[in-house]
């Protein structure tokens, strides 16, 4: 494997992993009901928004054709503002476990995707990986205990969670090439600020209102884990991962979300190491080096 590819491989696992942190911290901010989930996604653009355009100060100046800033607000509105929006809403009305079932789904999508946009051959070898991997985390889904969030899926959550799956896989399937055309520092700052500008005029007035002072530490605390490390950090890898590897095999690196997740719960004594884990690791892993390895055009 080519460094190029490798550090595509890398930016995408460390990516999904705080993803799968991500699903905890969103759980407890959005069951305080102390932000509603437009205000924190919001704070998010702000705060990574700001974060990326101090950096391009110190960058050299990269000008956007003003043909593509059409195309960067739909990869704003496709890979931020409905991906995340979704998320946030549907989080207290689906159980940890559907959520994780159908967001195992995104890989599949955007495989789909990717031989429609960008003519991406879908090989028997591609397909067997995806199922390889998608079979292991079901496996694991299945094995393992869950708690926390909502006691029963409803149907908006549902809905909602595959919305999601659909439109962070679009984003991947269709902007690649316009992603490889700039730098992450100069795609991303105009990303959040687009998401910014369509979600400020419908939170502005609980996000200034917002007494920050009085909030809980563990929720100032998650705040900036959400906006530094969930969005801007994540934000920044994921578009170093598409220049690099495939949409494909960017999408299945969500399967280490649920991986993650177990392991802090082992860590932390609420889970136990067993067998079954084990093999759906094992499994999840060998799907992403079985497409890796498969032939395409991109």
């Amino acid at each position: 494997m080519d460094t190029s590819k490798l550090i595509g491989h890398l930016a995408c696992f460390v990516a999904y992993a705080i993803f799968g942190v991500n699903i905890i911290v969103c759980k407890d901010l959005t069951s305080s009901q102390l932000i509603s989930p437009l205000a924190l996604f919001t704070l998010r653009s702000v705060g990574a928004g700001l974060l990326f355009w101090v950096i391009s100060f110190f960058m050299p100046r990269e000008r956007v054709a003003w043909s593509d800033h059409p195309k960067i607000l739909c990869a704003s509105v496709l890979g931020f503002l409905l991906t995340q929006l979704t998320f946030l809403i549907a989080i207290p009305h689906i159980t940890p476990l559907d959520c994780s079932i159908t967001s195992a789904m995104s890989p599949i999508y955007t495989m789909i995707i990717a031989a429609i946009v960008l003519r991406e051959p879908i090989t028997w070898q591609k397909v067997g990986g995806v199922l390889l991997s998608f079979a292991g985390i079901v496996f694991l889904l299945l094995n393992s205990a869950t708690a926390g969030g909502a006691t029963q899926t409803t149907t908006i959550g549902l809905l909602l969670m595959i919305a999601n799956c659909i439109c962070f896989s679009l984003y991947l399937g269709i902007f690649k090439p316009l992603i490889s055309r700039y730098s992450v520092v100069t795609f991303m700052k105009w990303i959040f600020f687009y998401s910014t500008l369509m979600s400020l005029p419908f939170s502005f007035t609980e996000v200034v209102g917002l007494n920050y002072v009085l909030l809980p530490r563990n929720i100032v605390a998650e705040l900036a884990f959400l906006i530094l490390c969930s969005t801007f950090i994540t934000y920044f890898l994921i578009p170093v991962g598409q220049r690099r590897i495939r949409p494909t095999l960017v999408s299945m690196y969500s399967y280490v979300q649920p991986i993650i997740a177990t392991a802090i719960s082992i860590y932390i004594g609420m889970d136990t190491l067993d067998w079954q884990k084990i093999v759906a690791a094992v499994a999840v892993f060998a799907g992403v080096v079985v497409v890796s390895r498969s032939r395409a055009k991109v």
